[in-house]
């Protein structure tokens, strides 16, 4: 949620995915209460804010799918598969 965009094993991106998609659309709504169940989950108050203040607004009339996942290849210490997964834009 700070940078939009990581790039970590599939394995990792495919289970970070739902946790992501969950806390924007909580975070759609605004409200106090979704705001402490976020804190529960984000580290840093800049990134509940940052969350609040921008994400949100950009996805407010999407139902759902706020990211994607797209495969990097292979790392080369240990051939895992690596994916990047991302915000997607407003526009889509």
């Amino acid at each position: 949620i700070e940078r939009g965009a990581i790039e970590t094993t599939e394995a990792k991106a495919k289970e970070l995915r739902p946790f992501v998609e969950k806390l924007i659309t909580k975070a759609k709504t605004g409200t106090l209460h979704s705001r402490r169940l976020a804190g529960r989950h984000v580290a840093h108050r800049e990134t509940a804010d940052k969350l609040f203040q921008d994400i949100a607004p950009r996805f407010a009339t999407r139902k759902g799918g706020y990211t994607r996942i797209l495969k990097t290849g292979h790392r080369k210490g240990d051939g895992a598969e690596m994916a990047r997964i991302e915000l997607i834009s407003a526009e889509a």
